[in-house]
């Protein structure tokens, strides 16, 4: 009859535990190759001469290169992936700290200030002043952004 092929018997159990070793450590391995490659581009203190050479040491003759570069150089690695994420994320602080002062709204001091500005200009009368001061001091004004602005209403 027909003969009976079972792929337990063909692929033991260990052998699936080699593989699977095998594959993670080849995933390792390009993580610690890309890390290196970033690495060499990240580092200010090399030239571009040096960059380049390390690149193809380590391009050309992977292992070896990547052996010899994290003995050379590997203590510095961590130092500047530090680095560099500190700069990130002061970036990121300054960039969260000028969106949100961007969105801010105006003090009651500083519309008080604007309106008499645009009363000294001539652009707005005396009533008219007095009038946005008021909206502005009971919080409903332009400072509170719920009243109507005291300089579109000078018909100027």
């Amino acid at each position: 009859m027909s003969e009976q092929m079972y792929l337990a018997y063909d692929y033991p159990l260990l052998s699936a535990f080699w593989t699977l070793l095998w594959f993670f450590l080849g995933i390792m391995w390009f993580i610690l190759l890309f890390r290196i490659i970033l690495d060499i581009f990240r580092d200010d203190d090399l030239s571009g001469w040096a960059k380049a050479g390390w690149l193809v040491f380590v391009l050309v003759l992977p292992f070896l290169g990547a052996f010899i570069y994290v003995i050379a150089r590997g203590k510095n690695m961590g130092r500047r992936e530090a680095a560099q994420a500190r700069a990130q994320q002061e970036a990121f602080n300054a960039y969260v700290r000028e969106a949100a002062a961007g969105e801010s709204r105006p003090s009651s001091v500083d519309e008080l200030t604007r309106l008499s500005e645009i009363r000294a200009r001539g652009d707005i009368t005396d009533e008219e002043f007095r009038r946005a001061k008021e909206l502005v001091l009971t919080g409903h004004g332009p400072a509170g952004r719920s009243g109507a602005d005291p300089s579109s209403t000078s018909g100027h």
